[in-house]
């Protein structure tokens, strides 16, 4: 028996991200856990309209997406309890300015450079459609086949309404082959 819910979003647990973005030219960093893949190549960030990194990004037209594992997860939990407005976050994590002028994590080991294509508001969020101009990957996670090894890199998942971060796990299967 299945019980109804509601309007309950049920598709995390999501990947636990930092997103940075210059705000007077000093880097600013938020924890995010509202993503979507749009296309192989574009994806998008929803931020609530309150975060003050928001007006960063649509000023720069620019930001990074930094995939948290355990190892940053303190201090990416702290960019997602204070507030920009409030705190600076600039000297948090080491970083280096991108082509696009987006700060990137140095010790992230996954870092894409994004670009702003398109934004899209609903009522409380400011929903970033990105276009990925870049992906640095640490080379200790990298496979034989020049792809992110997830066993290696272990990144962080947010699941939500319980707000809990999540290990990642061991793989089950190879895609496409169960059903074969």
């Amino acid at each position: 028996m299945k019980k109804d819910l509601g309007e309950v979003l049920g598709l995390y647990p999501t990947p636990v991200i930092v997103a940075g973005s210059m705000m007077e030219g000093k880097p600013t960093w938020t924890l995010v856990a509202h993503t979507g893949i749009v296309s192989h190549n574009s994806f998008l960030v929803s931020l609530a309209k309150a975060h003050f990194i928001n007006q960063g990004i649509k000023d720069t037209k620019a930001l990074s997406v930094n995939v948290i594992d355990e190892a940053l997860l303190a201090k990416a939990d702290y960019c997602g309890c204070h507030s920009g407005s409030k705190v600076d976050k600039s000297e948090i994590f080491a970083y280096r300015v991108g082509e696009t002028g987006a700060p990137m994590i140095e010790e992230a080991k996954v870092t894409m450079e994004c670009t702003v294509a398109d934004i899209y508001e609903t009522e409380a969020f400011e929903n970033f459609i990105l276009k990925i101009e870049h992906t640095f990957v640490e080379e200790s996670i990298i496979n034989q086949n020049g792809k992110i090894d997830y066993t290696k890199f272990k990144p962080v998942l947010f699941e939500m309404p319980n707000y809990n971060y999540l290990a990642t796990g061991d793989v089950i299967a190879k895609c496409m082959t169960l059903g074969k």
